[in-house]
């Protein structure tokens, strides 16, 4: 009698995973959305999206939490694949939320739009009434992170209780809520950023040039590189800009995503340069992340990504 013996590797498991609960969701509850920014992260997200319901399209449209302070790159980006993929785009504007008088922007040279997300996120959420929001976080970002369920509940003010999660048992998904709640969603749990990675490498897949080492001109900041080109990171005269050759780990709010210096420019180069870090992605590239587990437990509670 022959044997076959069926062995996944890591990313086949992570895969299937993923897809299990894209899946899952999908049938579970009615007005899903994919949160999409054009980063690495959504872009593999996508990618899974397209495996899990192949061949029929992507049966939920995706959102763009938009600050209005993005790389054109990115931007540019994200329009192309939302086009080649027919899928509908959602934005959901920071500025449209400043302009109604429903957030007020910040004033300084640190000013930032990244925490005024959270109203315009949830404000799409309500108007669209979605019910379930696909997030890219993983396990490797921050502590805070590792609080989350697979299906974290967001209760009707959309704020999320770290001591009110459910249980989850192996791969069931507690996906009860009443009218006015939601929940996020991470297929990403189990993920790292090295898995990102070898993932875009073995699915061939596209992403915006900044992930890979290109010339720009930079000026520094708390340690950080900021860029100094889109002009949205509120540069001082005491903080002179310069070229630099670097590439950026994530791809957020361009007022606070710093660029790390790096000559990396393939796909084998980057994951290379990322298995040898031991800084994390956030850690070395977020301004407004460099700050206490607590702290970022509180911003979640209020509504945060």
């Amino acid at each position: 009698m022959q044997r076959c013996d069926y062995l996944l590797s890591q990313l086949d498991v992570l895969e299937a995973e993923s897809i299990h609960i894209f899946r899952e969701v999908a049938a579970e509850f009615e007005r899903p959305v994919l949160l999409f920014s054009g980063g690495k992260d959504s872009i593999v997200m996508l990618r899974l999206a397209q495996k899990a319901f192949w061949p029929a399209p992507i049966p939920f449209p995706v959102m763009h939490v938009d600050t209005g302070h993005n790389f054109p790159e990115v931007i540019e980006f994200r329009d192309r694949r939302v086009a080649d993929l027919g899928i509908r785009l959602v934005v959901a504007s920071v500025q449209d939320a400043i302009d109604s008088g429903r957030v007020v922007e910040e004033k300084g040279r640190r000013a930032s739009r990244n925490r005024l997300q959270t109203t315009a996120l949830l404000d799409a959420i309500e108007e669209h009434r979605f019910d379930a929001a696909f997030g890219g976080a993983r396990r490797d970002e921050e502590k805070a992170r590792a609080k989350e369920r697979v299906v974290s509940f967001r209760d009707e003010f959309g704020q999320w209780d770290p001591k009110n999660q459910r249980p989850e048992l192996w791969n069931l998904f507690n996906t009860k809520i009443v009218q006015g709640e939601h929940v996020r969603v991470f297929p990403l749990s189990n993920w790292t950023e090295l898995d990102i990675w070898d993932y875009v490498r073995r699915e061939e897949l596209e992403l915006p040039p900044i992930y890979f080492a290109h010339t720009r001109r930079v000026f520094e900041r708390d340690g950080l590189l900021l860029d100094a080109e889109t002009g949205f990171a509120n540069r001082g005269e005491d903080e002179p800009e310069f070229e630099a050759t670097v590439r950026y780990r994530t791809v957020g709010d361009a007022s606070c995503t710093g660029a790390v210096k790096s000559s990396a420019a393939t796909l084998d180069e980057v994951i290379e340069e990322i298995a040898a870090t031991r800084i994390t992605e956030r850690g070395q590239t977020r301004a407004d992340d460099r700050t206490s587990e607590a702290a970022m437990e509180d911003r979640k509670k209020e509504g945060y990504f």
